[in-house]
């Protein structure tokens, strides 16, 4: 595996940590289970860490490849390290006398990666972009989000060239016909899993208390990176909307924004949480809403279970990870109708969709879910049915499926 621009054991909220992180963990460790071992080669950011753990199961290794320096870089950065993080890895399968049968590759960057040492060694490579270029490109709001010429282009390639492409869901499989013109036989959809036994639904009242809920309020959750795309700006404004038209209901609502830090000092990200803060004294739902920064994967459950809606307002997601870990923890999602969300929530069955950018239309339904017990309660029961289709188990014999068929075909 290969995740050359974020490591598998990041904390999630990050600017660069997020679903692909969970996909590579989780997969990982599904693989090891069936006697796969992996090695997942990232770019090592911190000196402290040691450049080699056993953290993800037996058999499986995470190496953390020094490249440029041992720090986190910015992406157009990251490029010119890239010859080096190829050339250690060529260096560390030597010293281990190790050939490897696949080489499955995660985001644009990897997959330049993995095309390189496939020239090297002939090993197959199987690759997943996670998001598109071309698709964040089409809803970005101001120059600072348009991302790099480089990238669209090592897109184009890498669906040209790779052995074999994973697409999330049928929607990003259409975006590669009509936004990059690609053929895309060699295209295989499959979604990624949700540990269900991580996720699963966690009784009311203690994930409210390891949450910290008070007992007199009602709890909405949004999890995910702090940035323009991810909408969060329609969640408050959806927010200061139920305060006004519903005053009895505004009054017990709080909303729960996990994700980035509050005071991070990374400009970009700091840009946007600035943007926040100050939409929220402009609301005037300071008392409302908190930032609650990163939290680890294992406190995720608790959140999810103690909310009564998660809400995913999204410009964009090629799959949307959040969503389906929020439906195995039985609670209905309100989520955008946007690439991979469109395919996941079910509206009316595990949650419900609103138009991109529609606070009016968030305002709508979320009203009528906490106003609405029963169909709460419902929607979560169906929910947390529904993402049992998606454990990991399953997700993995279709990935194993495809390795065996890429080798084939290879050989």
């Amino acid at each position: 595996m290969i995740s050359y621009h974020t490591c598998p054991l990041a904390t999630l909220g990050g600017k660069d940590t997020g679903g692909m992180n969970v996909y590579v963990r989780d997969l990982t460790k599904e693989l090891g289970r069936r006697g796969i071992g992996v090695d997942v080669f990232t770019r090592s950011q911190d000196e402290h860490v040691p450049h080699v753990l056993h953290d993800l199961g037996y058999g499986n290794r995470i190496v953390h490849v020094p490249a440029g320096p041992e720090t986190p870089l910015s992406k157009d950065r990251l490029l010119e390290h890239l010859p080096s993080f190829i050339d250690t890895i060529v260096d560390f399968a030597a010293s281990k006398n190790i050939r490897y049968d696949i080489l499955h590759s995660h985001y644009w960057l990897s997959g330049l990666a993995a095309l390189e040492l496939r020239a090297r060694w002939g090993t197959p490579v199987i690759h997943m972009f996670h998001t598109l270029a071309a698709m964040k490109n089409r809803v970005a709001r101001n120059g600072e989000e348009i991302d790099s010429g480089a990238r669209m282009e090592a897109e184009g390639r890498l669906l040209r060239q790779a052995d074999r492409i994973v697409a999330a869901t049928q929607a990003e499989l259409a975006q590669f016909q009509w936004l990059y013109h690609a053929d895309t036989r060699r295209v295989a959809v499959i979604p990624p899993g949700v540990d269900t036994g991580h996720f699963y639904p966690i009784p009311e009242d203690e994930a409210r208390e390891f949450a910290g809920v008070p007992a007199d309020k009602r709890m909405l959750l949004f999890v995910g990176r702090v940035e323009p795309l991810k909408g969060i700006d329609s969640l408050l404004q959806a927010i200061a909307i139920l305060r006004a038209q519903d005053p009895a209901l505004g009054a017990a609502l709080c909303l729960a924004a996990i994700g980035g830090e509050p005071d991070d000092d990374r400009a970009d990200e700091t840009a946007e949480m600035a943007r926040l803060q100050e939409l929220r004294r402009d609301l005037h739902i300071e008392d409302v809403v908190t930032f609650l920064g990163r939290k680890a994967q294992d406190t995720l459950p608790y959140y999810y279970s103690a909310a009564e809606v998660v809400v995913v307002p999204s410009h964009y997601e090629s799959f949307g990870l959040v969503a389906l870990e929020a439906m195995a923890c039985g609670t209905p999602v309100v989520a955008s109708e946007t690439g991979g969300l469109a395919f996941l929530v079910r509206d009316g069955e595990t949650g419900f969709h609103v138009p991109t950018g529609d606070p009016e239309a968030l305002a709508e339904r979320l009203r009528l879910l906490l106003h609405d017990d029963l169909l709460r309660e419902r929607l979560g029961r169906q929910a947390a049915e529904y993402a049992k289709h998606y454990a990991w188990p399953l997700m993995a014999d279709q990935i194993i499926d495809l390795y065996h068929g890429t080798l084939g075909v290879h050989a």
